[in-house]
């Protein structure tokens, strides 16, 4: 397994090609429907976020990427300001979507990060030969029934919450212990989490129009298939927090079973979201696993 802790720090100064490029953000709504932020300059670079969320779950570290890297975060249909499909909710036609995207906007061979439902959506697109390199951080579908029972009933019991605790949201995410009481499931450390963050991610979950088809697409749907060895576009990167409590660590070496010459990487003190909880090594971790 390759440590990215010994790889160069993205976050030294690099001079003012490297400065941040918020003032460079641009928000744009793409061909295909989809609703995408496009930040930054380089290779190109697409992150898929998870169920209920958006572009925004990147937040924490979307312009450190951009110092590096054409980074194009996007909102799944049904998520965010994307539309919701006009027929069945399943990870498939998801994936279609995205394909259709990199497709409408030139982008064949770009390189794919995806977390949770967006890791499984990635590993999919690697799987029919889509994208180039590929990193998968939390990916769903390599549960066993007993798995699959604890992240279907912890979830359908907290997505009430979550909504009907919209009108005090910005009370709750605002401080550690509201945090902590929100998302504990998904962060080691949720009290340490910006009140922004915490906030975008729960709006998020109301906006999400597929938020319910999609969950019972994860359920009741197939398991995640694999690839055979040799057959992805580039190489594949399975990243796993060990205190994940969505998709449990056990899964890690199915997932990287499923995919054999995939490299898994462990983040320490880190939940189902390492963009939130480790936002360095995630960082490096994809730096030097794509382009």
């Amino acid at each position: 397994m390759t440590d990215p802790r010994h790889s160069p720090d993205p976050d030294d100064a690099r001079g003012a090609a490297q400065k941040r490029l918020t003032d460079q953000r641009r928000y744009q709504v793409g061909t295909g429907a989809l609703s995408f932020d496009r930040r930054g300059s380089g290779t190109p670079l697409l992150l898929v976020h998870g169920l209920g969320a958006s572009w925004l779950s990147w937040s924490p570290i979307l312009d450190r990427l951009a110092r590096h890297r054409d980074v194009i975060s996007l909102d799944l249909p049904g998520f965010g300001d994307t539309p919701p499909l006009p027929g069945e909710v399943t990870i498939d036609s998801l994936t279609d979507a995205v394909s259709d995207f990199i497709d409408a906007h030139d982008l064949a061979g770009i390189d794919t990060v995806g977390s949770s439902m967006g890791a499984r959506i990635v590993l999919e697109l690697a799987r029919r030969g889509v994208g180039g390199d590929t990193v998968a951080l939390d990916p769903g579908g390599f549960w066993r029934p007993g798995e699959l029972r604890f992240f279907s009933t912890t979830l359908k019991a907290s997505l009430p919450l979550v909504l009907g605790l919209q009108p005090v949201m910005p009370v709750l995410t605002g401080n550690p212990v509201g945090r902590t009481v929100l998302l504990s499931q998904f962060s080691a450390a949720p009290w340490k989490l910006p009140a922004s963050v915490a906030l975008h991610e729960m709006r998020s979950f109301k906006k999400a129009v597929s938020l319910h088809d999609a969950l019972d697409a994860l359920v009741d749907g197939p398991l995640q298939q694999g690839a055979p060895p040799g057959t992805t576009p580039g190489r594949v990167t399975i990243g796993w927090g060990r205190k994940d409590h969505v998709t449990l660590p056990a899964q890690a070496a199915r997932a990287r079973a499923a995919f054999p010459g995939s490299e898994l990487y462990w983040f320490d003190k880190c939940g189902h979201f390492p963009m939130w909880d480790q936002p360095t090594q995630t960082v490096q971790l994809i730096l030097s696993h794509t382009g």
